[in-house]
């Protein structure tokens, strides 16, 4: 019994030792563009653990996901860059050397500017389901998307397709993530440094998912995604609880925002397409629907496999045929294509789906 009981320490001991090594493993392996993957891996986590609210708990489909990620962006890149006091000469008065707020002041402000945006959507949207809501939100993305774009005149304020540039990347205390330190004689790099930072947030986030899973308005959000005129004839509040579920999702998404600002330290709208709301929806639904670790799970796949088949088209190309006859670009995306069809064909619950739903389709008529 002791021995049972100390098991789920080790394992987490190990993949704490994994997950602190795996930078340096993967950089002296496969180079620092591998890094720089890893860092973007845990930013989709974030994204789609928060779109795992709507879409896994809640059941509300969301294809306007984007939109919360580029309010924390922008959120971040306004605060945090010579942006508004060059346009606006009040704020140079008062701020004469640039805002320059903190990274723990930037992203619980983009946090809660998403989520009020995520109130914003979800209020007239709350009779609305299924194709009609995804309709809905996807118009929300595009509008924010091309909202930004176009909100430089007559008032500059986020300085339209050109986007916003010289943002302040993040700082903690006297270290900015950007410059790399050397830590007893072992040099770690601005990659690491941001990788390290992600995966705090990214286990932040993990954790209030999985707190959120098991209290009672994760339960709630159960409830409506499985029948809503029953959960609302039980007495559950469905409108606010919905209400609450777009807050909550899109206040992570807004937390990504903001790290992918101070990362890229550049924000355009081109960064916030409709395709990248697709792509994080994939994330929850491949990986699996309201299972965290499937969550978790199709976000590292489908962020690590378009990269290997970009770095492996064209010396597979050369390997067979001796020369590179289809462009690796367009190679990679037939690729990606072919394996979600084949994942949703063969794994329909997901590539890691929860136990219930693994029996609800092992149950279903083939």
């Amino acid at each position: 019994m002791p021995s049972e009981r100390r098991r789920p320490w080790w394992g987490m001991l190990l993949l704490a030792a994994v997950l602190a090594v795996l930078p340096f493993a993967t950089g002296l392996s496969l180079g620092p563009a591998w890094v720089r993957v890893l860092d973007f891996c845990l930013l989709y986590i974030l994204l789609a653990l928060g779109l795992n609210i709507v879409v896994g708990y809640a059941g509300l489909l969301d294809l306007g996901y984007v939109a919360f990620y580029a309010v924390g962006a922008y959120v971040y890149a306004l605060l945090s860059s010579p942006h508004l006091t060059s346009h606006f000469p009040a704020l140079a008065a008062i701020f004469p050397n640039g805002i320059h707020a903190p990274i723990w002041l930037l992203l619980p402000a983009g946090a809660l500017v998403a989520g009020l945006f995520g109130v914003l959507l979800g209020a007239p949207t709350l009779r609305l389901r299924g194709d009609y809501l995804a309709i809905v939100t996807l118009g929300f993305g595009e509008i924010i998307r091309i909202f930004i774009n176009n909100l430089y005149q007559p008032v500059n304020i986020t300085n339209g397709a050109l986007g916003i540039t010289q943002i302040d990347p993040p700082r903690l205390g006297p270290l900015a993530l950007d410059k790399g330190l050397s830590l007893f004689g072992l040099a770690v790099s601005s990659l690491h440094l941001y990788y390290y930072l992600f995966l705090a947030l990214a286990l932040a986030v993990i954790f209030v998912s999985v707190r959120l899973e098991d209290s009672r308005i994760g339960r709630a959000w159960v409830a409506i995604r499985e029948d809503e005129i029953a959960a609302k004839a039980c007495g559950i509040n469905t409108r606010n609880v919905k209400l609450l579920a777009f807050a909550m999702g899109a206040s992570f998404g807004g937390v990504a925002g903001g790290l992918f600002a101070g990362f890229q330290q550049f924000v355009s709208p081109e960064s916030f397409q409709l395709i990248d709301s697709i792509m994080i929806l994939c994330m929850v639904v491949l990986g699996g629907m309201g299972h965290i670790p499937g969550v978790i799970f199709g976000a590292i796949v489908l962020t690590v496999l378009p990269e290997a088949f970009r770095s492996g088209a064209g010396p597979l190309q050369n390997l067979l045929f001796g020369r590179v006859l289809v462009d690796p670009e367009a190679l990679r995306m037939l690729l990606f294509g072919l394996t979600l069809v084949a994942v949703m064909l063969y794994r329909p619950a997901g590539l890691w789906p929860e136990a219930r739903r693994r029996r609800e389709f092992a149950a279903e008529p083939k």
